[in-house]
């Protein structure tokens, strides 16, 4: 006796959305659309650090939120746009479980 189970929905997790998660887009429809020369003529615009766009590009630095509103005031892209660009579809981000108590002085 075989019994068969209804196919599963794939998840989302962590590791499917890093699978699909490239800032080589991102950063490279930035360059054209600023019609920019290179990584470092971005950095100058985003007034970051050459070394920032680079660590973005090997996958060493995530694009942080200061990061994606800074290229939104440049480039006049929607965040939500350019989120998409670099392969993250999220419809909601969700604060961790940590939340810092504030302290009554």
């Amino acid at each position: 006796m075989s019994t068969t189970l209804p196919p599963v929905a794939p998840s989302r997790n962590k590791l499917n959305e890093q699978a699909t998660y490239d800032p080589n887009h991102l950063l490279d429809s930035l360059i054209e659309k600023l019609h920019l020369k290179n990584d470092a003529a971005l950095a100058r615009e985003l007034e970051v650090a050459p070394p920032v766009v680079s660590k973005i590009r090997h996958h060493r630095l995530p694009v942080g939120a200061s990061l994606l509103v800074r290229m939104e005031e440049i480039s006049d892209l929607p965040i939500k746009e350019l989120r998409a660009l670099m392969g993250d579809h999220r419809a909601k981000f969700r604060m961790g479980d940590y939340h810092p108590k504030s302290k009554n002085i």
